[in-house]
């Protein structure tokens, strides 16, 4: 056994905080592995496919038979210890809804002020895509009747339009405030993952542990080569 690792959840994030409580108590967890494990990023756990699994099986695609509502926040981001649900790609989830179990601690790096800048300047783009492409979802029956008529002109007029609106919506988006560039530049972490995934909870006590577990040798699909497991249990 490596040890305790004591997170704290979000009351922020009720419907992650509640799910994740009533799985634990479930017992869901305990005997589940870190499955995926990538040093200075993440790991990863929580797939119950992984109780007892084979060396060389392929794991990461199990959970419950349901997902989350995304609870992204901009003031809860992927500092070092953040506790994040994981999820599918945007292309198959544009939702960003979460897996209903799998969850990683974000172990990650520290970043200069250059690379921050160049990071704000990112999730400011995310964000005004984001922005557009619910304007878009807006007006989708207009854009396919506009398809549908081939009107390529009023389709680059709304396009054009929706777009300035979506710049105008994130105009005050700062992309990483203060206090992210002030922990991603002395204690670390994924800013990269910020906007894009529901962080839930941090770690309070055990980062010691994480950065053992984040260290482990790992072989195919990032898997440690010797299993880590885990038993969790609610702490009132």
């Amino acid at each position: 056994m490596l040890g305790d690792i004591v997170v704290r959840l979000y009351d922020e994030t009720p419907i992650h905080r509640d799910n994740f409580v009533k799985l634990v108590k479930e017992g869901y967890y305990d005997g589940t592995l870190f499955h995926r494990v990538i040093k200075d990023f993440m790991i990863q756990g929580g797939d119950p496919d992984s109780k007892g699994a084979p060396a060389g099986k392929m794991l990461g695609v199990g959970g419950p038979d349901y997902t989350l509502e995304a609870e992204i926040k901009d003031g809860l981001f992927h500092k070092r210890g953040a506790l994040a649900a994981a999820r599918q790609g945007d292309e198959v989830n544009p939702e960003r809804r979460s897996s209903g179990s799998q969850f990683y601690i974000v172990w990650g790096q520290v970043y200069s002020e250059g690379q921050l800048r160049q990071f704000s300047k990112q999730l400011k783009m995310q964000k005004v895509q984001a922005v557009f492409n619910t304007l878009a979802a807006e007006h989708r029956d207009e854009i396919m009747q506009m398809r549908r008529n081939r009107d390529r002109a009023g389709l680059q007029e709304l396009q054009d339009r929706l777009a300035a609106e979506a710049q105008q919506q994130a105009a005050d988006y700062a992309g990483l405030n203060e206090e992210q560039q002030k922990i991603y530049s002395t204690l670390g972490g994924t800013p990269h993952l910020d906007g894009q995934y529901t962080v839930f909870g941090e770690v309070e006590d055990g980062l010691d542990v994480v950065e053992m577990i984040q260290s482990s040798a790992t072989g195919r699909g990032d898997r440690p080569v010797d299993d880590i497991e885990m038993r969790i249990s609610v702490v009132e």
